[in-house]
């Protein structure tokens, strides 16, 4: 049976991609098949479809770094005809055919069942960015954040696919959250979200001008990097922490050992691409409870396939808000 799937292809050093039908025996080894309903558009995606930093090593490739859907065949005791999944990481969309087709073939150990209660779309709503700032939050609980801080908690990139759930989970929790951004017209959106005060961009954009600075943050998740989380490394409470995550911004980091000595900062990294089953378990339950759906739905675009080489110019040039929504059977 054929299928309709995104698919890469290079030539002369250019990636263009374009849609076509499949047969089955094109995908890739593995001992599951899934049906795909949904997948996502992460910045990472944007970079994958455009061909942008080598992320992908082996052409043609189907991307979609991750997806949610049906068990149609199964060689393993786990999952049967039937169950729904979802899958993030893994370097899936990457180093593996992803989610932007109607099939994909993966291995068991990196699918989860779908949380009872949450839908295919939902589940791609929240996504590897929502996933990874539910991961993110998780870290500093377990770095000692908890509610009733007087300080608050910083998101930066705030309008963003990561930033938005976490502003919207961090409110829902009962944190103050700061949240920055670049764009005006973002404001009333983190607003709506639950953020309590914004933060321009720009404020923290500047190489920090002295190694310790006002304490002024609780814990940050950053998902700029670069000169930002230099500047914030300055500002964070005594013992805090900083969840940093995707490093939008440049993976460069010009800071002193002020922070750590002095303050004994924590500076947590958070990669969502090869988690334990127990973690990934724990981050689904955890934004099926504290991700309030309705904050959910309103961050939330739907594209079709054919979209696809549209909203990638998109998010590289900043366009995309919230979370974009790749219904794969239009």
């Amino acid at each position: 049976m054929s299928f309709r799937a995104h698919l890469l292809e290079e030539s002369d050093g250019k990636v263009a991609g374009k849609l076509v039908e499949l047969e089955e025996s094109r995908l890739p080894e593995g001992n599951v098949t899934v049906a795909v309903d949904y997948s996502t558009l992460n910045y990472k995606d944007g970079m994958i479809l455009k061909g942008i930093g080598r992320l992908v090593r082996s052409y043609p490739h189907v991307p979609g770094v991750d997806f949610a859907g049906t068990v149609e065949q199964s060689d393993d005791p786990r999952y049967r005809a039937g169950d729904k999944v979802v899958l993030t990481g893994w370097r899936v969309g990457e180093m593996h055919w992803g989610g932007y087709a109607e099939k994909a073939r993966v291995k068991a150990d990196w699918l989860v069942p779908l949380p009872e209660g949450l839908s295919a779309k939902r589940a791609m709503a929240i996504g590897t960015a929502g996933f990874t700032a539910m991961l993110a939050v998780l870290e500093l609980e377990r770095h000692g954040l908890e509610a009733g801080e007087e300080r608050p908690v910083l998101v930066t990139g705030a309008a963003g696919g990561v930033g938005s759930v976490a502003v919207a989970v961090l409110a829902r929790l009962g944190y103050r959250v700061a949240a920055s951004t670049g764009r005006a017209q973002t404001h009333d959106y983190l607003r709506d979200l639950g953020a309590t005060e914004i933060v321009e961009r720009g404020e923290l954009a500047e190489p920090p001008s002295r190694p310790l600075d006002k304490e002024r943050w609780a814990a940050c998740i950053d998902a700029v990097g670069g000169t930002t989380l230099a500047r914030v490394l300055t500002q964070m409470a005594y013992g805090r922490s900083v969840a940093a995550v995707g490093l939008a911004g440049g993976n460069a980091l010009e800071t002193t050992v002020l922070p750590f000595l002095l303050r004994g900062v924590n500076l947590l990294g958070i990669d969502s691409v090869m988690r334990p089953y127990d973690d990934r378990i724990e981050a689904w339950n955890r934004l099926l409870s504290d991700l309030p759906m309705d904050k959910l739905d309103a961050m939330t675009e739907e594209a079709g396939l054919g979209d696809l080489p549209a909203l990638a110019d998109s998010i590289l040039a900043g366009g995309v808000r919230g979370r974009t929504v790749i219904d794969v059977r239009r």
